[in-house]
């Protein structure tokens, strides 16, 4: 089992939020920018302040689509997770857009990734060939075809999505379902045997659902989100008065 690493969920282009996050620490932030008003200028900021601390930054773009990740790539993500991979081909469209040539088909920019075009040797040799690629796994197709997508070369690893996969389901939200249980046990079972990372997102701030998820080998663990931590402690204090 890999090493198991604790992240977070930013949603908020906020630049003392997401520093304030990035010093707690955790092992890395994602910047949400499909399900959030993220735009690209906010995720490169967003993108530097998670770095300053010493932690990765990961982009969750908001497709599958070579444009918007080459453009958080350039911006110096260290990660991307890519939403609604299903087949073997979308995880090698993924692969693509991540990596230069001879890997992928990935276009050249140089942006602050690449220093601005001064450091752009120095990307292509190094960190452009270690791009964490994260594939989500949210919809029963992707359930069934689980060896196909984690055995395309350079995927990372996979982070399951409970919503949109009862979603897929016809029962969104239904997570006591069986289909839905069954297909969370199936990728529970299946996942860590390829040795790659393995994630979920907590979004309850309470940490002792975390270790339940470690001890289903999960090891790239999203612990709740800004919004959730933020809210969470207001609702609490105003009902102990």
């Amino acid at each position: 089992m890999k090493e198991v690493t604790i992240g977070s969920w930013v949603t908020l282009a906020n630049y003392s939020i997401v520093e304030l996050m990035a010093h707690a620490g955790f092992d890395w932030l994602c910047v949400d920018m499909e399900h959030s008003t993220v735009d690209y200028g906010d995720m490169l900021h967003m993108i530097a302040a998670i770095q300053s601390k010493g932690i990765s930054a990961y982009v969750r773009v908001g497709s599958n689509n070579d444009r918007v990740i080459k453009r958080a790539l350039d911006a110096g993500a260290d990660g991307i997770i890519v939403p609604m991979v299903n087949s073997k081909q979308d995880a090698i469209e993924a692969v693509n857009s991540c990596f230069y040539p001879p890997i992928g088909k990935r276009g050249v920019g140089l942006a602050r990734a690449q220093d601005y075009s001064f450091g752009f040797e120095k990307y292509r040799e190094g960190k452009s060939k270690d791009i964490d690629l994260i594939v989500q796994i949210e919809h029963i197709d992707a359930i069934n075809n689980l060896d196909e997508i984690l055995n395309v070369e350079h995927v990372s690893g996979s982070f399951i999505g409970p919503y949109d996969l009862s979603g897929s389901l016809g029962i969104p939200g239904e997570f006591e379902d069986s289909r839905v249980l069954d297909a969370l046990k199936k990728y529970e079972d299946e996942a860590p045997k390829y040795g790659k990372k393995m994630g979920v997102h907590v979004v309850q701030p309470e940490g002792e659902l975390l270790k339940e998820k470690m001890a289903l080998d999960y090891n790239f663990i999203a612990f709740s989100l800004d919004t959730f931590f933020l809210g969470q402690k207001i609702r609490e204090e105003l009902a102990k008065i």
